[in-house]
């Protein structure tokens, strides 16, 4: 017993040593700087921490609303937090193989020994009139009782139990713990990436629904237009100051104009029912809060995105990469110390007697223990193929993460320069707009003046039309942009919301 103590005291001394590769956190090198690739615009990204909900800078308290029944209720995310769970049970299982596995056991069974087996060893043959086993008190052998012929059967009550525990001496209990570790956090991580792309496209649909609104109250407002030159042009048609063509050019920009407002419409409603999906509601749900026309989301002056090297901590989709990462390193350590020996220490204790009468008694017991080692000595290149697979998973991971970092930055500074660029285009055609307006009424008095035909009025109102169809659609696009650079910088990937929480294992 002592020098079994000495040994499992040695054996446990020795479980420090871990082989295979330690994984080290990659570093994210970033510039000092946003880049700016065009002059300043209007509104401009500053360098101040980020409010995760981002989406209250449009001082919209539908669209602060509508972000939070999407974080409580949207399926995509109940989904990945499902998953998460189920991660994080795994790595539970994982975990429980570096404690001792104990069982207790109990059994009762009504046996026959055979008389042709290893009985006959020991003297007790088939239909020998003094060979047969015991009255259930003594052993087999060849005394037997007097004319007994063959092995009766027997009782065996039992109970007990046993208990094992691997020794991991080269850590591959550990570095099974550690990859199932942080394939969790990657879940985790993937979640919130998940979230992120949530919040960001219910505040783009949001945003294109009013943009969409928007566009129908300009036709409208067009339509009511071309309505009142079909009644003018009639009724100077009827004066003799017009010609019946005057008349059909009229007619027809009605029709033209009132033939865009049902895709229009069909639109609206597509958004309306998009929007009702990612707060997992029926189609329609959504019609009454949201239906009634409101303004496109203003931009405010100064867009708060952090600094450049909060990158890494922001973007979650390169936190589950560099989780990744970890995880596939850590596969390299299990297929290394697979092929050390490893050793299991297990005993069990159990009862046994032939009589129910004899399981209570000290003298019906029987134990064993001890270590077991097992050394791989031939596996067919098994364990060979599968350190040179965990090895080539590895550096892809690697290259993942690189991918992942500079797709990140590309995103940032394709998002920053589509937020310029947006604003530019939405501020030249907010002078086109006045510009045209001027242009249509000057050009109404000189027709009813008659010193210009009806055609120039045509052609002006269909000009004003577009222009403002176009400024309406510039105005969305800004705050769309302001989405994707949000988006792009990871923002909104926080846990804001206590009852989505999922618990993380360190």
């Amino acid at each position: 017993m002592r020098r079994l103590f000495a040994g499992g005291l040695s054996a446990l001394a020795l479980a420090g040593c871990t082989v295979g590769p330690t994984y080290h956190k990659p570093q994210v090198s970033a510039p000092a700087a946003w880049r700016e690739t065009q002059p300043p615009a209007e509104s401009t990204p500053g360098t101040a921490s980020a409010d995760p909900q981002w989406w209250k800078l449009f001082n919209d308290p539908l669209l602060t609303r509508l972000e939070n029944e999407v974080a409580a209720s949207n399926l995509d995310l109940k989904a990945a937090s499902l998953r998460l769970m189920q991660s994080q049970a795994e790595r539970r299982i994982a975990s429980a193989a570096q404690f001792p596995h104990a069982e207790a056991n109990a059994s009762y069974g009504r046996e026959r020994a055979s008389t042709n087996g290893v009985l006959g060893l020991l003297g007790t043959m088939e239909r020998e009139g003094t060979g047969s086993i015991a009255s259930g008190t003594q052993g087999f052998g060849p005394t037997a009782l007097p004319g007994s012929v063959g092995n009766p059967s027997f009782n065996l009550p039992q109970y007990g139990m046993n208990a094992s525990w691997e020794v991991d001496l080269w850590g591959h209990v550990r570095r099974q713990v550690e990859a199932a570790t942080a394939a969790m956090h990657a879940t985790e991580e993937m979640r919130r990436d998940i979230l992120v792309s949530l919040m960001a496209e219910t505040a783009q649909d949001y945003i294109d629904l009013r943009a969409t609104q928007t566009q129908i109250g300009i036709l409208e407002h067009n339509i009511a237009i071309a309505t009142n030159s079909v009644r003018l042009t009639t009724l100077r048609l009827q004066q003799g100051a017009a010609t019946r063509l005057d008349v059909a050019e009229a007619t027809g920009q009605l029709h033209t104009f009132t033939a865009r407002l049902a895709p229009l419409k069909a639109q609206a409603t597509h958004l309306l029912n998009a929007l009702s999906f990612l707060v997992a509601r029926e189609p329609g749900a959504l019609d009454a809060g949201l239906g009634p026309v409101a303004p496109i989301p203003v931009v405010p002056a100064t867009i708060p995105v952090g600094l450049p090297s909060e990158l890494a901590e922001r973007r979650p989709d390169i936190r589950m990469a560099a989780d990744r990462l970890h995880a596939a390193t850590a596969s390299i350590g299990v297929a290394i110390a697979d092929f050390f020996p490893r050793i299991t220490l297990s005993g069990s204790l159990d009862v046994q007697a032939l009589q129910f009468s004899g399981l209570g008694s000290w003298a019906s017991r029987q134990y064993g223990f001890g270590p077991t080692a097992t050394l791989p000595i031939f596996e067919g290149g098994r364990l060979t193929g599968q350190l040179h697979l965990r090895r080539a998973q590895q550096k892809e991971a690697a290259t993942m993460f690189q991918r992942t970092v500079l797709k990140a930055w590309q995103e940032i500074d394709d998002a920053m320069a589509d937020f310029t660029a947006a604003q530019k285009r939405r501020d030249e055609l907010t002078e086109a707009v006045h510009e045209n307006e001027i242009a249509v009424e000057t050009a109404k008095a000189q027709y009813v003046q008659g010193s210009s035909d009806f055609l120039n009025v045509l052609t002006l109102q269909n000009a004003l039309l577009s222009s403002q169809s176009a400024q309406a659609d510039a105005e969305a696009h800004v705050a769309d942009a302001v989405t994707r650079l949000y988006r792009a910088v990871g923002g909104g990937w926080q846990d804001l919301y206590p009852e989505k929480k999922a618990k993380k294992h360190g």
